[in-house]
């Protein structure tokens, strides 16, 4: 069976598509929706832009199709993109949003389509570890949450990273795995790459209650680790 994976290039659709690929699944394909509005329900926005060099690491071709990124319309555009590839299934990094699971099954079911979802119900401490175990590199790209700030913008999601939200988690009832729309993350290294990546260039960007960081360049890294 041909699958086609749901892209955004950070933490959770990475894990998926490492999982499927664990399990001897054929990935076919990478689909990438670009939403042009900030305010997405489906789709995740920051460092889209990057997500080819990503795909190219991972060796997989990649379907980009851009979207309004309005309520329900970018569902459509979604849609498109299954309707351009010949395959028999769908990976979802979907973790607890019932909103993006029942539209991407409801899509999926009316074209015949298997979904693959590893992270669905995952609880949120084993998603992070599963995570750190398997070697993944990852930064925080975008963070709105009590108990964060600026400081956290382009930091690595290690272990002091986990802890720290663990604290927030107990203070704030952040939910480690940003499943509340906490933080989003970009990945740099994943055991599926062929090459990683560092970031050479990037902006913090905070308005006092949330902000992003915007990855300007991105330098390729050898296995062995040496940047060029």
């Amino acid at each position: 069976m041909r699958y086609a994976a749901l892209y955004s290039g950070g933490k959770d659709s990475n894990l998926a598509l490492w999982l499927a690929q664990e399990r001897g699944m054929d990935v076919s394909y990478l689909i990438t929706v670009f939403p042009r509005r900030d305010d997405s329900y489906m789709f995740h926005k920051p460092n889209l832009l990057h997500v080819p060099m990503q795909a190219e690491s991972l060796n997989i071709p990649l379907v980009l199709e851009e979207s309004s990124g309005e309520k329900e319309k970018e569902l459509t555009d979604l849609e498109n993109a299954l309707d351009s590839v010949e395959i028999d299934g769908v990976i979802t990094g979907a973790v607890a949003s019932r909103y993006q699971m029942d539209r991407i099954e409801r899509m999926a079911h009316e074209r015949g389509l298997d979904v693959f979802s590893p992270l669905w119900g995952m609880d949120p401490d084993d998603l992070m570890n599963t995570l750190m175990e398997e070697g993944f590199e990852c930064i925080v790209v975008e963070a709105a949450a009590l108990g964060l700030n600026e400081t956290w913008l382009g930091r690595s999601i290690d272990r002091e990273f986990f802890g720290d939200l663990k604290e927030l988690n107990r203070r704030y009832g952040v939910n480690v795995a940003g499943e509340g729309g906490e933080y989003e993350s970009f990945v740099l290294d994943a055991p599926n790459f062929e090459w990683g990546f560092t970031v050479q260039e990037g902006v913090p960007l905070w308005d006092g209650l949330r902000g992003t960081y915007d990855i300007i360049k991105l330098g390729v890294r050898t296995p062995k680790g040496k940047t060029y």
